[in-house]
C-alpha cells in the first residue's frame, strides 16, 4: 500500500484517528506487512512482544487456558496491552489466513508517550474506556437552537379581561388559572398586568380592590409571531428592555412568552416543560405538555449527556405528570388514603422513551372511599395515560387491574405468597414491586410494605436463589469467538440488548440489593451502595455502571432512529450499524455482563437449581 493508503487505513481506527498528522505519518513510515497461514501462533503466552498488529484481512483468535477471550478481524489491532507491559499473557492464533501491518514496539511506545490521548486510552480499564467513549460523545455538535420557534417554548395561556374588570376579580382569575400575568383589552390596544404589578402598585398606591384593572395595566405591549424564530423574540426583549411578549398567530393571541421561559428553553427545555406540567389545570393541557418530553430527550442526547442523567430528568417529568394526573382525577378523600406507585424501569428512574405502564394503587386498610369511585378513577387514569402515549402493560400491571389495586393488608398477603413461591411469574411480580416508587399520595403505605417485604424475604433460606435465577434466563449475545450472536428471523441481524445485557445487570443488582436490604431503587445507586458495604469491589462497580450506561445509550440511540423512521420502538439494535469503537465497547460490556452472571451464580449458588 502507498503512504496515503496506510494513513487512510490506520487513521480510521480508534484511537489512532486522534493522532496529529506528524505522528500518524511517523507511525506509517515504520509499518511492515506480513502474511500468516491458518493455525499459526502469532503471539505466545509468556514471551516478549515485538509488534502491534493491524489486521488488513483475516481473523485472529485470542486464547487463555483453552478458552476464547476475544476474536480480532479486519480493521482491528492486537495486542497493545502486551506491548505496554512487555509481557504476552494470552496466545494469539490465526483461524483464517491473515494479512496485517506490524508496528515495532519501540515506535508504538514512543508515539503513545508523545500523545496524551493515546497514552490515557491504552492505560484505561474497561470502565474508564467506556466512560471515555461516552465523554467523547459530548463533543458532538450541539442542537442548533437558532431554528427553534416561539411556539416551541413554554407559552402561558392568554388570560384576557375587560378593562373594567375589578382588581379583586382579576386577582381571583389569576389565582384560579395559576398564571403570572393578565392581558387587559383596552379600546384599541392590549395591556398587561403582571403579578409584580399586583404586589407593588396596589400597595404603594393604596388602591381599592374595586378599582378597574385597567389602572394597573401597561399598554402598548409588543407582540411576536408564534412561528418566528425564538432568537428574534430574545432580540426584541433585549431591544425594548421588556420581559414579556404576546405570541400571535394571525389575529389570534396564542400565549405569553416570558423571559424565564425563553432563557430556560435555550438552557435545556426542562424548566419550561416542568413549568408547563405544573401549571396544567386539565387533562388536555397535561397531554399537550407531555408531548414535549421527547424534545427534552433529543436535546440532552444531542449534547452528549449520559443516558443515566437523561433518565433522571425524564423520570422527574414523568413523576410530575403521574402526580398531576392523579391530582386531577382522584377523589379528594382517596388522595389522603392511598399511594400511587410506579414500578419497573419507571420506579428505578431508568425509563427514557415511553414503554408500557407499570403502576399500582396501595389503599389504606381504613379507606372510606366507595369501591365504585376507586374503580372509576383507576380506569380513567389508565385510559388517559394510554391517550398520552403510555401503552397498556402486556402483563396488565396497571391500576385498572384489581390485582394491582389492593389494600395494605391484601398487598402484605400477596408479597408473602410471592416470596414463598418458586413460580417465575410470581418472582417477576415481586421484582417489579421491589422497584416501586411512590409518586402521589401517602408514601408511608409503600415504605411499610417494603419493610415487610425485606423482613419476610430475609427469613427464607431458599428465596434468594430462586429470585436471582432469572439472571441466567437469556444468553449473552456474544459467541465463542467474541462475535455478536444476532437474530436470523424476525429481527434479522439484530440482537435484543435488553435481554442480552441490560436485564442481567438490573436484575443481578436487584437480587443483591434485596438480600442486603438496600433501599435505593435506581440500579446505579444500588451498585454504589453495594460497593460501600463491600459486596462488590470498586473496580467491578465502575465496570458495571459504565457498561449499563453504554448499553442504555445504544438502546436510546436505536430507539430514536426508529422513531424518526416511523418503525416500532423495541429493544433490538443492529451491531453492523455501530462504528468500530462502539462494537469493541459493546463486546466489553457483554464481557462485564458475563462476569456478573458468574458472580451471581456463585453468590446465590444457582448451580444447585440445575
Amino acid at each position: 500500500m502507498s503512504m496515503s493508503e496506510q494513513k487512510g487505513f490506520i487513521g480510521a481506527i480508534t484511537p489512532f484517528n486522534r493522532l496529529n498528522e506528524n505522528n500518524l505519518e511517523e507511525l506509517c513510515e515504520s509499518l511492515d506487512i506480513i502474511y500468516l497461514t491458518k493455525g499459526e501462533t502469532i503471539l505466545k503466552s509468556g514471551e516478549k512482544p515485538e509488534y502491534l498488529y493491524f489486521i488488513i484481512k483475516g481473523v485472529v483468535q485470542e486464547i487463555h487456558q483453552d478458552e476464547t477471550v476475544s476474536v480480532y478481524e479486519q480493521n482491528q489491532y492486537f495486542d497493545p496491552k502486551s506491548l505496554v507491559e512487555n509481557n504476552i499473557k494470552h496466545d494469539f492464533v490465526v483461524i483464517e489466513e491473515v494479512i496485517c501491518y506490524t508496528l515495532p514496539r519501540e515506535v508504538f511506545l514512543t508515539i503513545m508517550y508523545k500523545n496524551e490521548t493515546l497514552e490515557s486510552f491504552f492505560f484505561q480499564s474497561i470502565s474508564k474506556k467506556l466512560n471515555s467513549s461516552m465523554e467523547h460523545e459530548q463533543s458532538k455538535e450541539l442542537v442548533n437552537f437558532m431554528i427553534a420557534r416561539v411556539k416551541d417554548a413554554y407559552l402561558q395561556k392568554p388570560l384576557i379581561l375587560d378593562a373594567n374588570t375589578t382588581i379583586f376579580d382579576a386577582v381571583n382569575t389569576l389565582k384560579d388559572n395559576r398564571g403570572s400575568s393578565l392581558l387587559v383589552q383596552g379600546k384599541d390596544e392590549l395591556g398587561i398586568v403582571t403579578d409584580t404589578d399586583f404586589r407593588e402598585k396596589i400597595v404603594l398606591n393604596r388602591m381599592s380592590f374595586d378599582e378597574p384593572i385597567s389602572k394597573l395595566a401597561t399598554f402598548g405591549i409588543k407582540t411576536v409571531d408564534a412561528n418566528d424564530f425564538l432568537f428574534n423574540a430574545q432580540i426584541k426583549m433585549t431591544k425594548y428592555g421588556i420581559k414579556r411578549l404576546i405570541a400571535v398567530e394571525g389575529d389570534n393571541i396564542v400565549g405569553v412568552l416570558d423571559l424565564i421561559s425563553l432563557t430556560s428553553f435555550f438552557a435545556s427545555h426542562t424548566y419550561s416543560v416542568m413549568m408547563e406540567v405544573d401549571n396544567t389545570t386539565t387533562v388536555e393541557e397535561l397531554k399537550a405538555a407531555s408531548e414535549k418530553f421527547v424534545n427534552v430527550i433529543r436535546t440532552f442526547y444531542a449534547k452528549g449527556v449520559k443516558v443515566r442523567y437523561i433518565s433522571k430528568v425524564i423520570s422527574q417529568l414523568n413523576d410530575k405528570l403521574f402526580a398531576k394526573l392523579y391530582d386531577l382525577l382522584a377523589p379528594e378523600e382517596l388522595k389522603k388514603q392511598a399511594a400511587l406507585i410506579i414500578m419497573g424501569s419507571e420506579g428505578r428512574g431508568e425509563q427514557i422513551l415511553r414503554t408500557d405502564q407499570d403502576n399500582a394503587l396501595i389503599i389504606s386498610d381504613n379507606c372510606t372511599v366507595p369501591k365504585a369511585e376507586i374503580e372509576k378513577f383507576s380506569y380513567d387514569f389508565t385510559e388517559h395515560l394510554v391517550d398520552m402515549g403510555y401503552p397498556r402493560c402486556d402483563g396488565n400491571i396497571m391500576v385498572s387491574n384489581p390485582f394491582w389495586r389492593k389494600t395494605t393488608a391484601e398487598f402484605e398477603k400477596t408479597l408473602c405468597n410471592w416470596i414463598e413461591s418458586t413460580r417465575e411469574e410470581d418472582l417477576i411480580n415481586l421484582a417489579i414491586f421491589y422497584d416501586a416508587l411512590c409518586v402521589a399520595g401517602d408514601k408511608y403505605l409503600l415504605i411499610r410494605l417494603k419493610e415487610h417485604l425485606s423482613k419476610t424475604a430475609s427469613s427464607s433460606k431458599v428465596f434468594f436463589t430462586f429470585f436471582a435465577k432469572p439472571v441466567l434466563n437469556f444468553a449473552t449475545p456474544l459467541g465463542m469467538f467474541s462475535n455478536f450472536v444476532v437474530d436470523k428471523s424476525k429481527h434479522k441481524d439484530e440482537l435484543d440488548i435488553k435481554k442480552g445485557g441490560i436485564f442481567p445487570i438490573v436484575h443481578g443488582i436487584r437480587a443483591l440489593s434485596l438480600e442486603k436490604s438496600v433501599n435505593k431503587t435506581n440500579t446505579v445507586d444500588r451498585i454504589k451502595d453495594l460497593n460501600d458495604i463491600g459486596v462488590i469491589d470498586r473496580e467491578f462497580a465502575g465496570e458495571l455502571i459504565e457498561s449499563l450506561t453504554f448499553l442504555l445509550y445504544l438502546r436510546l440511540k436505536f430507539r430514536l432512529e426508529k422513531i424518526d423512521s416511523l418503525q416500532k420502538v423495541d429493544n433490538y439494535i443492529n451491531p453492523d450499524k455501530l462504528n468500530m469503537l462502539e462494537k469493541d465497547l459493546l463486546k466489553d460490556s457483554f464481557k462485564i455482563v458475563n462476569k456478573l452472571k458468574k458472580f451471581i451464580t456463585y453468590h446465590f449458588d444457582l448451580d444447585r437449581l440445575n
